[in-house]
């Protein structure tokens, strides 16, 4: 069956922001993220935030190097009364990890002048997908209001450049991105949905918190880990994983048969070993084009893709048919 998308916009519940601002926000989430941020140009009024250089990959991990949330971190400067330059900093992140995680920053704030903030009533996050360039002149557009566009790794399908962008806006902007909208693209949540899980760049949610090391769901292999930049909470568990191999883990891109919803944070099972899972579901979506199929990015160990099957919640479960990431592995 052939895969027909078109270009869309739909309103991201699942995605928020949490902002970081301060005369000492650079130093502080330096110490803070598995990702460097001190190199991140800041964006100005009406300008793309490109994807890695000025919309970056990071992660937050506890002190036993677990991720506790991965997101996309854009910066912007403003001034103060007596006209000192403040960064501030959006962190594009889960939105039911919104909350937790701007209290848990918050804990390490002390004495530095850093305000975190966690702004799920203030900013809607919505995703704009473009198919091979067909919308470039609208996304000028949209980011000559003011309204946040931050650019995401292009994801290809069936020979379709697909090009995503997560747009912020306050909600008294909303009704303008609407307007703005109304007349070029169609809502399609599941597309944004499964181009995430086709794009293998994890989001961790609350029912991952905590439950991989960066590199068990790729972080290294998609510049999401600085290796050089120095101490953040977890860092000894990250680069001994990196420097001595012990990643036996990684996270794959499958699907399964099946019209029902996968829950994130489903255990996955080897047919060797009915007792042990091997892995869990990490996101999952239904295919835009065939009705019976969830595709979903799975953490899974190497060892149990070399023999035998992997099912979806217990050997029982529906086979996982596993295909290529869309990237090469930083090996270790």
């Amino acid at each position: 069956m052939s895969l027909t998308l078109a270009p869309s916009i739909t309103e991201l519940n699942n995605w928020s922001i949490i902002t970081v601002t301060g005369p000492d926000a650079t130093d502080f989430l330096q110490n803070q993220l598995t990702n460097s941020v001190k190199s991140i140009k800041p964006i100005d009024l009406g300008e793309l935030a490109l994807a890695h250089t000025q919309n970056r990959f990071a992660g937050y991990c506890s002190a036993k190097g677990r991720l506790m949330g991965s997101f996309w971190i854009t910066r912007k400067n403003t001034q103060n009364e007596s006209g000192e330059v403040i960064p501030e900093y959006q962190l594009r992140i889960s939105s039911d990890l919104a909350q937790t995680l701007s209290k848990r920053l918050s804990m390490f704030v002390l004495r530095s002048k850093v305000k975190v903030t966690d702004q799920s009533g203030h900013y809607k996050v919505y995703g704009l997908v473009d198919i091979n360039n067909s919308m470039a002149t609208l996304v000028q557009k949209i980011g000559a209001t003011g309204i946040g566009v931050a650019e995401l790794p292009i994801v290809q399908v069936d020979g379709m450049n697909c090009q995503r962008y997560l747009l912020t806006c306050t909600t008294e902007q909303e009704t303008l991105l609407q307007d703005i909208c109304s007349n070029n693209l169609n809502t399609a949540i599941n597309v944004w949905d499964w181009l995430e899980v086709q794009s293998g760049i994890p989001r961790v949610t609350q029912s991952t918190y905590e439950q991989f090391v960066p590199q068990m769901v790729n972080m290294e292999s998609l510049k999401g880990i600085d290796f050089q930049k120095g101490c953040y909470p977890g860092q000894e568990v990250v680069a001994r994983s990196q420097y001595r191999g012990t990643i036996k883990r990684r996270l794959q891109i499958g699907y399964v048969d099946s019209h029902n919803e996968v829950a994130i944070g489903t255990e996955i099972f080897h047919s060797e070993d009915p007792q042990q899972p091997c892995g869990m579901v990490v996101l999952s979506a239904h295919h835009p084009s065939i009705e019976q199929r969830i595709d979903i990015q799975a953490e899974c160990k190497l060892e149990a893709l070399e023999t035998g099957s992997v099912h979806l919640g217990s050997v029982h479960g529906p086979t996982i048919q596993f295909a290529s990431l869309p990237y090469p592995l930083i090996e270790i």
